[in-house]
């Protein structure tokens, strides 16, 4: 016969084990619907495309930042141009601004980085992108010398080179009766430029250039899904065991592989040759490894990597984005097309060569116009969210701190009460 004294000891075990468990969800529960309380407060103080109340807007989305998620932040920001609401997953608002004015009420008032931005820890760290407060300020001072605008100029061959280089393979392409991807291509031309002018011309294979390129893509693209994701916003440790969660760490284990042989390959070259006296300045990568904390220590080869996964991904991607759409928006407009090569030729008359000097850059205005035009109308980057460390009043509304506000920069570039309504003429 099983003793009664054993049930209830065992019955008590549990109930001991599992009371502080319950008690602690119970809180979270409670914290969580008092926030949404005041989610939804502040929410409808401001406009808002349609929602659920169970997926909010994560319907006009996709998972994506694709046409349908753009086609709907146009749509919202004609009729709202100030702010709006958008909510991902019906759990969480975030206060959208896509006008200067409002903009300008969020930059004058306190705030940090994003909860959202945690979502790329495990893959940039605590990277100068990444970082917040003395953290950032004490980077940032670290790395100043890194982007002095002098350094630029020291590499105007290896821009002249690598563009010679991409160009080639274009205009071979349709000779063989092929097509050809631009932003691959051009992935492919900033990755090798970065990788010579910013971390001591480290060597990387084509191989590795195209597998590096695409795991950045397929990064970028779980990135967006695990921001929209209510898993992920719900419960962010089992979103991780989920197929596309252990995707993520994969591709993210592969790119600090890949900064980390950048790195140990020029610890070795260092330690072999020492420090190329024709260098007038150290780039990126010698002043990660040279900087000097005010104790004198140097940054831990995990500080180190941070920063070298930052910048790759940074230096490169952005630049790829950036020269595929203004290629893209030149090719839809001819007569624009026209006025730069015509700006360009006349530069270059007379000369033995084409390769474009320092100098030359402040001469091509109309190319210039171009690519700012081009990065308004498809921004590298599409929004910045902060989250508020005051009270702040956000056209006439105010937002209480905690709460996250998002700076829409597709939604202001394209705002037809900023830029007027043939702004996409």
């Amino acid at each position: 016969m099983v003793s009664l004294m054993g049930i209830f000891d065992t019955t008590s075990l549990l109930i001991g084990l599992l009371l502080p468990a319950l008690v602690y969800a119970l809180v979270v529960v409670v914290k969580s619907l008092l926030w949404l309380r005041k989610d939804i407060n502040l929410g409808s103080k401001f406009p808002s495309p349609p929602y659920h109340w169970l997926y909010g807007n994560n319907h006009l989305t996709d998972f994506t930042f694709g046409e349908k998620y753009l086609s709907m932040t146009r749509d919202v920001v004609e009729k709202h141009p100030q702010a709006h609401s958008f909510w991902m997953a019906g759990i969480n608002n975030t206060i959208t601004i896509t006008h200067p004015e409002t903009i300008k009420q969020l930059l004058k008032s306190k705030s940090k980085k994003s909860n959202v931005y945690g979502t790329l820890h495990s893959w940039l760290g605590n990277g100068l992108f990444m970082s917040d407060g003395d953290t950032w300020k004490v980077r940032r001072r670290l790395l100043t010398p890194a982007f002095h605008f002098d350094i630029l100029k020291q590499y105007v061959s290896v821009y002249n080179r690598e563009a010679t280089e991409m160009t080639s393979k274009l205009l071979e392409t349709p000779k063989r009766g092929q097509v050809f991807e631009m932003f691959q291509e051009a992935s492919m031309c900033t990755l090798e430029t970065i990788l010579q002018c910013a971390f001591s011309g480290g060597q990387m294979s084509d191989e590795t250039k195209n597998e590096y390129v695409e795991a950045i893509r397929k990064l970028e693209i779980l990135f967006i899904e695990m921001v929209f994701n209510p898993i992920y916003i719900v419960a962010p440790s089992v979103y991780r065991r989920l197929p596309r969660g252990r995707e993520y760490t994969r591709l993210c284990k592969f790119v600090h592989n890949t900064s980390e042989s950048i790195i140990a390959k020029r610890r070795q070259q260092l330690m072999r040759d020492g420090r190329p006296q024709q260098k007038t300045r150290l780039d990126f990568l010698d002043i990660l490894l040279s900087a000097r904390y005010e104790d004198g220590t140097g940054l831990t080869d995990l500080e180190i990597r941070e920063e070298v996964d930052t910048f790759l991904f940074a230096g490169h991607d952005t630049t790829a984005s950036s020269l595929s759409w203004t290629l893209y928006s030149l090719a839809q407009h001819p007569h624009h097309q026209d006025k730069v090569r015509e700006e360009v030729n006349q530069l270059l008359s007379g000369r033995d060569d084409d390769t474009i000097q320092w100098e030359d850059l402040h001469k091509l205005p109309y190319l210039t116009m171009c690519l700012k035009e081009a990065m308004r109308l498809h921004s590298p980057l599409p929004l910045i969210v902060r989250k508020m460390l005051e009270d702040t009043v956000i056209d006439g509304v105010t937002v209480p701190k905690g709460f996250e506000i998002c700076i829409h920069l597709y939604g202001l570039h394209h705002n037809p009460a900023v830029w007027g309504p043939d702004h996409m003429v």
